[in-house]
């Protein structure tokens, strides 16, 4: 029997309500779905918003502590399922692949996994705030709305680009955003695994095609089902950038083999 469970896996940067749309996709196609938020991010934008920098829980939080609360509810899931993930939620889901903790997955404009080192210009200037260097851990970051134009949601027309900061951005954790450059976000390359699907698109600046074909090409081939997609026109805020639902309906044709 094919697996029906679906775990979505949030990234930085904003709330899990990213997911609203796709789960409603999903399960009117007969999916079961979950789309928890982080660990001291479960509410609305806003409600976030407000508790900035000061959010002392959220700002202590670690990658591994991130992971391992997705690793949890993924083993208390009906059965193994499928799991979606989004941006650092991609990096994330390659690690719960890695810990055979899916029957499949897509890792959706992920952030690269350790050893996949990151040089495009682009990535660079729209992600180097959020580690905060020089800069207190015990605060949180929160992406300007000008950073935000650039790094999520470039191409798009300024008032969708300002509704969706007003919707999705939440404040973020400089210790899980540094958490991607240490072991926590180290990935067993040569390991047999799930089928994965690695997505890109070619608008995306924070996270470029080129970097997600080299996160692509560095597993090693031994059997294991791995598929690369870009899909032209799409940036970094694909899951709700207006004609998200040709990535989904993709995404669905593809695990429906699973």
């Amino acid at each position: 029997m094919k697996t029906k469970s679906i775990l979505f896996v949030t990234g930085a940067f904003v709330t899990h309500h990213c997911w609203d749309n796709w789960k409603e996709y999903f399960e009117s196609r007969g999916y079961y779905t979950l789309a928890p938020a982080w660990p001291f991010k479960d509410a609305d934008a806003e409600t976030l918003r407000k508790r900035q920098p000061y959010d002392t829980d959220l700002a202590k939080l670690t990658l591994s502590e991130v992971v391992d609360h997705y690793a949890e509810i993924a083993k208390n899931m009906p059965e193994k399922p499928i799991i979606i993930g989004h941006s650092l939620g991609g990096l994330m889901t390659q690690i719960l692949v890695s810990r055979d903790l899916a029957t499949a997955a897509v890792a959706i404009h992920p952030v690269p996994p350790l050893g996949v080192f990151p040089y495009e210009f682009s990535f660079l200037k729209a992600g180097w705030k959020s580690l905060g260097l020089f800069t207190s851990t015990n605060k949180t970051y929160l992406m300007s709305f000008k950073d935000w134009q650039y790094a999520f949601v470039n191409e798009m027309p300024l008032e969708e680009q300002r509704i969706a900061y007003e919707k999705f951005t939440a404040p973020e954790s400089k210790t899980v955003a540094r958490g991607g450059l240490t072991s926590a976000a180290k990935v067993d390359f040569e390991k047999k695994h799930a089928p994965l699907l690695i997505t890109s698109g070619s608008l995306d600046h924070i996270i470029p095609a080129h970097l997600n074909f080299r996160n692509f090409k560095a597993y090693k081939s031994n059997g294991s089902v791995l598929e690369y997609k870009e899909f032209p026109g799409r940036n970094h805020h694909v899951l709700a950038q207006p004609g998200w639902e040709g990535d989904a309906d993709y995404i669905l044709n593809w695990i429906a083999k699973y």
